[in-house]
C-alpha cells in the first residue's frame, strides 16, 4: 500500500455508494476505488451495492430482480471466484419494448443478450440446486442488457465492479414467453447482431453450463447475506457473449433459437 493509501480515510459502504451514484448521476467516469484508498473488498462492495438500492428506493424507485454478471467459468477463474455476481435491477432500469436508448445520457453503454427469467416461486438458498432453481422459474424471456460502468475503459478490479451494482444502467425484456419446459436452456442458441451484421453466436451453455445453474449460485450467493430473489422478479441470467458497443443510430438485435426476437437502438 502506498503511503498516500495510508494517510487517506479507508472506504466506507455509504462513501463508495455515493461516489458511484454521482458519476453515475453526473455522467463522469473515473478511476478504480481500489486505487484510490484502501478497504474495498468484496464484502464491503456488497454492502455499497445494499446502500445503492436503498437510495434508489428512497428515491421513489421499486426492485423489481437480479442481475448476474461474470457467469462464464473462464471469466470467473481470472476474477479468482466460484460463482456469479449479483446485482440488483429497479423499475427505472426496464426499458419498454421498442423504447430506445439516449446514448449521449450514458457514459459508454454496451449490449449483451440474455436469457432472462421471471420467478414463479421464491427462492432462498443455502443449497439450492439447478433442478430446484429451474422448478421456481414461471417463464422465460429473451433480453438485452446496457451495461455502463462508471469506471474508465471499463476497467475495475473484482470489488470495483460488485460496488458499482455490475455495471448495471438498462434492460429489455421480450414480449413473448416460454414455459421453462418447453426449450432446452443448454442449447437455445443467439445470434447477436449489430445493425444486420452477426457480431456473436452462443448458447445457453455460456451462462455456467446452465442458466439454471447460474440462478442456484445466485440464490445460494444471496443467502449468505439473508437475502433471496422473490416470486415475481425477473433475474437476467448473464450475459451469453461479449457485449457490443451501443452507438446513436445503431440497432443491436438478439436472434434466440426458441425464445424469439429482440432490438434495442440507439439515439
Amino acid at each position: 500500500m502506498s503511503s498516500t493509501q495510508e494517510t487517506r480515510t479507508p472506504w466506507d459502504a455509504a462513501s463508495v455508494a455515493e461516489e458511484l451514484l454521482a458519476r453515475e448521476r453526473e455522467r463522469r467516469e473515473g478511476g478504480r476505488l481500489t486505487d484510490e484508498r484502501p478497504g474495498l473488498d468484496l464484502d464491503l462492495a456488497y454492502a455499497a451495492q445494499d446502500v445503492y438500492l436503498a437510495r434508489r428506493v428512497g428515491a421513489g424507485k421499486r426492485l423489481v430482480g437480479v442481475k448476474l454478471g461474470l457467469t462464464s467459468v473462464a471469466k470467473q477463474q481470472r476474477m479468482g471466484i466460484t460463482a456469479p455476481l449479483t446485482a440488483w435491477l429497479t423499475d427505472a432500469m426496464e426499458l419498454e419494448p421498442e423504447q430506445p436508448v439516449e446514448v449521449s445520457s450514458l457514459l459508454h453503454p454496451r449490449v449483451e443478450p440474455e436469457i432472462v427469467f421471471v420467478m414463479g416461486e421464491r427462492l432462498a438458498g443455502p443449497g439450492v440446486t439447478t433442478r430446484q432453481a429451474l422448478a421456481a422459474v414461471e417463464r422465460v424471456h429473451a433480453g438485452l442488457e446496457v451495461i455502463d460502468s462508471r469506471y474508465r475503459d471499463f476497467s475495475f478490479a473484482l470489488p470495483d465492479v460488485v460496488a458499482d451494482n455490475a455495471s448495471s444502467s438498462r434492460f429489455v425484456v421480450s414480449p413473448l414467453s416460454v414455459a421453462p419446459d418447453e426449450l432446452d436452456l443448454v442449447l437455445e442458441g443467439c445470434t447477436l447482431s449489430v445493425d444486420g451484421a452477426v457480431a456473436a453466436t452462443a448458447t445457453g451453455a455460456a451462462v455456467q453450463g446452465h442458466p439454471a445453474a447460474a440462478l442456484a449460485l445466485a440464490a445460494n450467493a444471496l443467502a449468505e447475506r439473508g437475502l433471496a430473489i422473490e416470486a415475481g422478479q425477473v433475474v437476467l441470467t448473464g450475459g451469453l457473449t461479449d457485449a457490443e458497443h451501443l452507438r446513436p443510430g445503431s440497432v443491436v438485435t438478439a436472434e434466440f433459437a426458441t425464445l424469439g426476437r429482440v432490438d434495442l437502438a440507439g439515439v
